[in-house]
């Protein structure tokens, strides 16, 4: 589990943000915060806005209303790229590689940002040892490896970005149950090294089971939040999201 909020200013925070799709408003006035080193989940039903609020968040999406703030300084007037550079960092729902380049090419592209070629290399050795299966194909095209060996380029790439905050939306979708389990340990160990995380999961169960905190999304809007393990103890939240 993840360190405890404290009492000091969010590292980042959602106001009231509100984001369409033509006439279809698919966040409706969400607001959430996560603090320094917190490991912090979001869970919902399908359909329920998760994904849009990530996107909004990282600047993909153009929010109709609210705003995103990074460590005390609003987000509305920086592109998506630049917040990249300023340490926010998504590993998208599907994934996200490019099939047609290799795996090394995929995880270099998460460090074109940056200029400190001599830490690059260290950190891609980092990810290299964290994903020996990846080093060990590191020439092999990343459309070609399994669900989960996608899983680990599009984690290890986003880990060459150097996040401070990282945003996982579904990282466990359509993986083995052994593959979720590596998986999740990766993330355990993020957490562990400081870095903020929202997890976006669909195994809500273990999402919250990881969490300090989490949140729950529910037609756009935010409709509960609290202790990780109130809201596993929740009964609306256990028949409703837990199967329980």
């Amino acid at each position: 589990m993840s360190a405890p909020a404290s009492s000091a200013a969010p590292l980042l925070e959602v106001r009231d943000l509100q984001v369409s799709y033509g006439g279809i408003r698919a966040v409706q006035g969400a607001s959430l915060a996560l603090h320094a080193g917190e490991l912090v989940s979001l869970i919902g039903a399908n359909g329920a806005g998760k994904t849009t609020l990530l996107n909004a968040v990282t600047g993909l999406l153009a929010p109709a209303a609210g705003s995103v703030w990074l460590d005390g300084q609003p987000l509305d007037r920086v592109e998506a790229w630049q917040r990249v550079s300023q340490g926010l960092v998504m590993v998208p729902e599907g994934r996200g590689i490019f099939a047609r380049m290799s795996i090394e090419e995929n995880l270099r592209m998460g460090a074109y940002l940056r200029r400190d070629a001599q830490q690059v290399e260290a950190d891609l050795a980092s990810v290299y040892q964290r994903f020996p299966r990846l080093k060990e194909r590191r020439q092999q095209l990343a459309g070609t490896l399994s669900g989960g060996e996608q899983q680990m380029v599009a984690m290890g790439r986003a880990l060459l970005a150097r996040p401070r905050v990282l945003l996982l939306d579904e990282p466990s979708m359509g993986l083995s149950p052994l593959m979720v389990d590596a998986i999740f340990d990766v993330v355990r160990d993020i957490a562990a090294q400081g870095v903020t995380i929202l997890l976006v999961e669909q195994n809500a169960h273990r999402a919250l089971q990881m969490a300090s905190r989490g949140y729950v999304m529910d037609s756009g809007r935010i409709t509960l939040d609290g202790p990780a393990q109130q809201l596993l103890d929740d009964p609306k939240v256990r028949e409703a999201y837990l199967g329980l």
